[in-house]
């Protein structure tokens, strides 16, 4: 699957803490209907009989939408259950490895923090990249901040589109202004959100006045 640079615009980390398949799959679809262009599962706490599950049920609802669905880390359960993609953090399985696996059809993301790594990463056969945190982070325990210098000096070191990540929100967007980034990926923004709709909505209009 070629990705499209504007198909990240809004990107999705999704997180299932506390709800039901059926909410999940619920605020997934409204988040789409809201604006959302792409979309990363990402659960830490799940077997992977219920990861292929909830993949299996997810991609029923981004593929009616013609969303793109990549799978956080588990390069099994993206053969398992043809997800569009895998993406890979920095302790995850290599860019390359993940690559060799699943083909040059499908998605690899990785998440880098330097030109250094961005450029390894790109070589490596990365179709994106995800770049931060910019912003302190609830999803994660592991923060490490990275600037807007950096991630302007990433984006413009490396032919791949690249988003920013950490602790985005409709409010702090202005930190972005003037860097050539693809895109925003969102985690509680959207997922914490009593409307995902509206939230991404929200999203949407902040990007646009970037």
């Amino acid at each position: 699957m070629a990705l499209d640079r504007k198909q990240l615009k809004l990107y999705l980390v999704t997180d299932s803490t506390g709800k039901s398949d059926e909410e999940f799959l619920k605020a997934l679809e409204e988040a789409i209907e809201g604006g959302v262009t792409f979309v990363q599962i990402r659960e830490k706490n799940k077997t992977t009989a219920e990861y292929i599950n909830l993949v299996s049920k997810a991609l029923e609802v981004t593929r009616k939408h013609g969303v793109p669905l990549i799978v956080d880390d588990r390069v099994d359960v993206v053969l398992a259950t043809g997800a569009d993609g895998v993406h890979v953090g920095r302790e995850d399985m290599p860019v390359e490895t993940a690559r060799k696996i699943l083909g040059k059809e499908k998605i690899v993301g990785a998440t880098t923090k330097t030109v250094e790594q961005a450029l390894a990463a790109y070589k490596a056969g990365a179709d994106y990249l995800g770049v931060g945190a910019i912003y302190p982070t609830t999803t994660k325990v592991k923060t490490v901040l990275t600037s807007t210098d950096t991630l302007n000096d990433i984006c413009n070191a490396v032919p791949i589109p690249a988003n920013a990540i950490g602790g985005l929100n409709k409010d702090n967007l202005g930190v972005l202004k003037g860097i050539p980034i693809a895109g925003i990926c969102v985690v509680s923004a959207i997922m914490k959100s009593e409307s995902p709709k509206e939230a991404a909505q929200g999203l949407i209009k902040a990007i646009d006045e970037l």
